[in-house]
């Protein structure tokens, strides 16, 4: 399947092994280990880039499909839930499953259509059914099992994924004759080096999200949205909910702090504060990973990356809250 996806990189190359493990960590929420993996695929797909200063097109369909987060376990949203006193704080774990796979889903596609990948083959169909399969089962479980019962099952579920994904490191480390302890710890300095080596960037970008949030101009922007959605004679009660969406493409910590700041206003089991935990899981934070992963290799020309994973945000915002107006509303 990352073969029909990434054309250009050759079988068998160690970035296809960096990005399906980064592809993995995202998808069971381990948002802190998957960032080392990316790192090091954008550190593999680099060395096979003829143009050092402009992505590649695996760079971009690699950097689209991160920014879009796909995501099977909201791990983390739906502990800040629990902490904010939420009476079930799983009751999102299908909305932001649903969503999150409409912004993977469009990411992909909208960058096959600008690199002119054929997405109608074997591989391709046989994995969207398997997961069109998996998240139907998943919804039929859901929706057919007690409200009070399904934090049970999305902590089972969550727990099984993790601890499998462990016992395959070790299984798989004893299998290859590998020292998994000595791996790890060889990994960590590795992961430390490439953290001294993006602070620059991150530390520029950090400034330019406080810049846009402290001079109101976010505030402007969602009311001037409520505005022209109130003008449209529609609903507006997902507003609230807006800079969470917004901030969720410039950084993941800043759209945490304002998914909290919902909830504790308005409630963690108010409409307005489930929308903008659904809202914060459909898709990762776009430019923060297009400035560190870019950054991390010298990227200067980011060609059409930008616009495809913007394109993938914009449709897991709108899938976000109609998938939130059609659970909680």
């Amino acid at each position: 399947m990352l073969c029909r996806l990434f054309p250009d990189i050759p079988k068998g190359h160690p970035a296809l092994g960096a990005i399906f493990m980064n592809m993995s960590a995202n998808m069971l929420g381990l948002d802190n280990a998957a960032t080392p993996m990316g790192l090091k695929a954008m550190k593999e797909l680099q060395e096979l880039n003829p143009k050092k200063d402009t992505a590649s097109n695996p760079m971009i369909m690699f950097l689209v499909i991160n920014t879009s987060g796909l995501i099977i376990i909201p791990i983390s949203i739906m502990v800040y839930r629990a902490q904010m006193g939420a009476a079930q704080p799983t009751d999102v774990f299908i909305p932001i499953l649903l969503s999150s796979f409409v912004s993977t889903l469009v990411g992909v596609i909208a960058v096959s259509i600008a690199q002119r990948i054929n997405l109608i083959n074997k591989p391709i169909l046989i994995l969207i059914g398997s997961i069109s399969l998996f998240f139907t089962g998943l919804i039929y479980l859901f929706l057919h099992i007690p409200r009070e019962e399904m934090g049970v099952y999305s902590t089972l579920i969550a727990n099984v994924l993790l601890f499998g994904v462990i016992i395959v490191f070790i299984l798989t480390g004893i299998r290859k004759r590998i020292n998994v302890y000595d791996s790890f710890v060889e990994g960590a300095k590795e992961g430390f080096t490439t953290a001294v080596r993006i602070i620059p960037y991150l530390v520029a970008f950090l400034v330019g999200i406080a810049v846009f949030r402290t001079s109101g101009a976010m505030d402007y922007l969602v009311g001037g949205i409520g505005y022209l959605v109130g003008l449209c004679g529609l609903d507006t009660g997902f507003v609230g909910a807006l800079p969470t969406a917004l901030m969720k493409s410039l950084s993941g910590s800043g759209a945490n702090g304002l998914m909290i700041d919902t909830m504790k206003e308005m409630g963690p089991d108010s409409f307005v504060g489930r929308t903008s935990c659904v809202v914060r899981g459909a898709s990762d934070t776009t430019f923060y990973i297009l400035a560190v992963y870019f950054g991390s290799v010298g990227i200067s020309k980011t060609r059409n990356a930008v616009t495809c994973g913007l394109i993938a945000d914009f449709s897991g915002i709108i899938a976000a809250i109609l998938v939130s107006y059609l659970f909680f509303f």
